[in-house]
């Protein structure tokens, strides 16, 4: 499972969100799951639990997920790098771009 377990300290919002989260890793967990989780660094409630763990600058709510989508893409290219996918030709791509 991949979690995105980031806060904003200066948000309540932000805080309910990420105890909801850990609540969810916890279940995760117990059921002998995987967690990659990509956290906020100083955190130190989310690595005790988590198996793999990327860590990303503190920033405000409304920025974070700018800054989540790096890690989070280039995750998603090894693994489908890992699978053998061709990264570079994907399905069906002829089909979705209009060539003028």
């Amino acid at each position: 499972m991949v979690v995105l377990a980031t806060r904003d300290a200066s948000s309540e919002e932000s805080r309910l969100l990420y105890e909801k989260t850990v609540s969810n890793i916890q279940e995760v967990k117990a059921r002998e799951g995987i967690v990659v989780a990509l956290i906020t660094q100083g955190d130190e409630q989310v690595p005790k639990m988590a198996d793999h763990i990327i860590e990303i600058p503190p920033s405000l709510a409304l920025l974070s997920p700018i800054l989540e989508i790096v890690p989070l893409q280039l995750l998603a290219y090894h693994i489908a790098v890992r699978r053998g996918c061709d990264v570079d030709q994907p399905r069906n791509l002829a089909k979705s771009v209009t060539v003028e």
